[in-house]
């Protein structure tokens, strides 16, 4: 087998007149630039804080799994509960405080079991499905009696 000749090559024998195989020339491809990949976004040194927020808010999101956005959506609910509630104790008085204790204790209480199930469940240890249904069982378990807690509190 006769080798390839190059592009020069071949349009030097073309215009001699040669009467040899010529191949045509191939297209060359070239590497795509790195700033086009779909890789994260790289940040320097001197990064603006709302790009460093918005390149970890689109690793979050990117990364963490459904179910841990799901408890954190409920934990961002719970501490917007407990913010509201404290306002409202603030601004319009707390006279029955013991209504106010009870939901904030509630809320705080929740918070901090969501909090505990999340850490269990978004281990990597706890890849089997008995963890998790261990987890949530302690977790269910825990919000009645912080319930039961709060129902009686009120009076």
């Amino acid at each position: 087998m006769a080798p390839k000749r190059t592009p020069a090559a071949a349009s030097s024998a073309a215009a001699s007149g040669s009467s040899g195989p010529v191949s045509a020339p191939s297209p060359q491809t070239t590497a795509a630039p790195s700033s086009l990949s779909s890789g994260p976004k790289t940040l320097t040194t001197n990064s603006s804080i709302f790009d460093i927020a918005h390149t970890v808010w689109q690793q979050y999101l990117a990364t963490t799994p459904q179910r841990t956005l799901l408890l954190d959506a409920f934990m961002a609910f719970l501490v917007l509960v407990g913010g509201v509630q404290f306002v409202y104790c603030v601004l319009a008085g707390n006279y029955p405080f013991n209504a106010f204790l009870s939901g904030f204790s509630a809320a705080v209480g929740q918070f901090v079991l969501t909090a505990s199930l999340r850490m269990q469940t978004s281990s990597p240890s706890s890849s089997t499905t008995s963890g998790e249904e261990g987890a949530f069982a302690d977790y269910v378990f825990g919000s009645l009696i912080l319930h039961f807690f709060c129902i009686n509190f009120i009076n």
